[in-house]
């Protein structure tokens, strides 16, 4: 019985100790210790919807890709069928772009962009030329003048914006 009596004090003993330690009540402890943390509210995810690897893009394959919803991304053009393909004249091939979902938006720069091939989404692009914006609708699945083979005055323009939907 003394036995049980004594494990049972040590084991009080050491609960108390744990317990004053939690509560500040042991020496070396600091009410810092004791703070707890659930009390602080947790950080915030903001999106800022910047296109992933932009850098590494930019310096393999020299395009700028800037912000998106994800819906329209960057593709290899051999990696199927049914891709925005842009051909510009600064370009040895095509550019291309795969779309899913209902809608995407994508901001980018590709200078002296003079066609573009449409696939199942109803797509329309924003080009600048200067200080000036004009806006092209691109034809499902067939090529589409825009830029400079769709201006009178053959002026260089620049793609920046494409938005898609279903």
């Amino acid at each position: 019985m003394r036995r049980v009596v004594g494990l049972a004090a040590v084991a009080a003993a050491g609960w108390l100790a744990v317990a004053q330690g939690m509560a500040g009540g042991s020496a070396g402890a600091s009410a810092a210790d004791a703070a707890p943390v659930a009390g602080e509210a947790p950080g915030y995810a903001i999106e800022d919807f910047a296109y992933p690897q932009a850098d590494k893009i930019l310096a393999e394959q020299g395009i700028v890709l800037k912000r998106g919803d994800g819906h329209i991304t960057l593709a290899d053009c051999a990696s199927g069928t049914g891709l925005l393909q842009i051909m510009a004249r600064e370009r040895s091939g095509p550019v291309c772009f795969k779309t899913v979902g209902n809608s995407g938006w994508l901001t980018l720069e590709i200078p002296s962009v003079y066609v573009m091939k449409g696939n199942d989404y109803a797509t329309q692009v924003d080009m600048t030329v200067g200080s000036e914006e004009k806006s092209f609708d691109i034809t499902k699945n067939t090529w589409t003048p825009v830029g400079e083979s769709a201006d009178e005055q053959g002026r260089e323009f620049m793609l920046v914006e494409i938005r898609t939907s279903k």
